[in-house]
């Protein structure tokens, strides 16, 4: 699915989405990302079952005010335990499906939210062919 054609002020937006994919700034990308309004960067998670404590301390270090798990395809909740470090800087989460996690990303940060999109393109998942 397409969503925005063009940057807003510079800042990155997600362009489309679909199976084993997202597209940000017309970019496709096919693993697991963070996005956030100034840089995109690459998440070394093979997938749901990977995500740690550590994971989300990472997460906690961004200057952000709200992380959004995009969890794949379906919706899928990780252990509390493991989203401590996100509670312990007072960053709110918001976990859902992917497609869910790109549109409203997006809508946060046409608000001026300091928001980040954490991603999970899950290994194997397939993508049609195209832009």
């Amino acid at each position: 699915m397409k969503l925005h054609q063009a940057r807003a002020d510079g800042r990155n937006l997600f362009t489309g989405y679909g199976p084993g994919y997202v597209s940000i700034n017309g970019a496709r990308r096919q693993v697991s990302t963070v996005v956030l309004s100034d840089r995109v960067l690459d998440w070394e998670i093979a997938g749901f079952s990977a995500l740690t404590e550590a994971t989300f301390a990472a997460l906690a270090a961004l200057p952000v005010e709200i992380v959004l798990l995009g969890t794949g395809p379906t919706l899928r909740f990780p252990h509390p335990r493991l989203t401590q470090p996100l509670r312990d800087a007072g960053i709110g989460l918001e976990v859902m499906d992917t497609s869910a996690a790109c549109r409203t990303y997006n809508i946060l940060l046409g608000e001026d939210r300091r928001v980040a999109a954490a991603v999970l393109i899950e290994p194997g998942a397939t993508s049609p062919p195209g832009p």
